[in-house]
């Protein structure tokens, strides 16, 4: 950051702006917006791997820190704490959300099914007498499946989790032991 950002982030004082929000001042929550929102989205990206989570991420922040402003308790901690708490907070929820989305055994009813390519049909597109094909098949049937969505159609560990009605834990000891299992497999 150049010697000016910096005097600029020293000289904002997110506790008044704070204060401003609880009192139902609009350019207080810009004057937020407008320093931390960048470091902000930075952070949840880091969390949550996606831009257009981490923008829904700060967006929801931003609406709470509105909200929310008269219950920060200086006595309890810093503003941009308090501020990085309720993004994180948020971020985290998104992420156990996402693990809860799919978990519905049936998506047709509920117009949840996609164009993208099953499992059964990637293998299909290897050749029969392929290596990866003879070391796909040695795996059990839905971690082979799982490895393949994964690889194929860049599914999440938490989108698998939903998916298959497994923990996000378990999702991801499928997808390590699966991939240790075709590495020994291609050797």
């Amino acid at each position: 950051m150049s010697a000016a950002g910096q005097k600029m982030t020293d000289d904002f004082n997110c506790e008044a702006a704070l204060a401003g929000c609880a009192r139902g001042e609009r350019a207080a929550l810009h004057a937020i917006y407008a320093s931390e929102a960048g470091r902000m989205l930075g952070v949840a990206r880091r969390i949550l791997k996606r831009d257009a989570l981490a923008e829904e991420a700060v967006h929801d922040s931003f609406v709470q820190i509105w909200r929310q402003a008269g219950s920060f308790d200086p006595a309890r901690g810093s503003a941009r704490t308090w501020i990085y708490a309720i993004l994180r907070h948020r971020a985290l929820n998104i992420l156990r959300g996402e693990t809860r989305t799919d978990l519905v055994d049936d998506f047709e009813p509920m117009g949840l099914t996609s164009d993208e390519e099953s499992p059964e049909a990637a293998m299909l597109r290897l050749s029969e007498s392929g290596r990866l094909r003879a070391c796909l098949e040695r795996l059990e049937a839905p971690r082979r499946s799982a490895l393949l969505l994964a690889y194929v159609n860049g599914l999440t560990h938490g989108e698998l989790a939903g998916r298959f009605g497994v923990p996000l834990g378990t999702m991801k000891s499928w997808v390590r032991r699966a991939l240790l299992s075709l590495r020994e497999c291609l050797a």
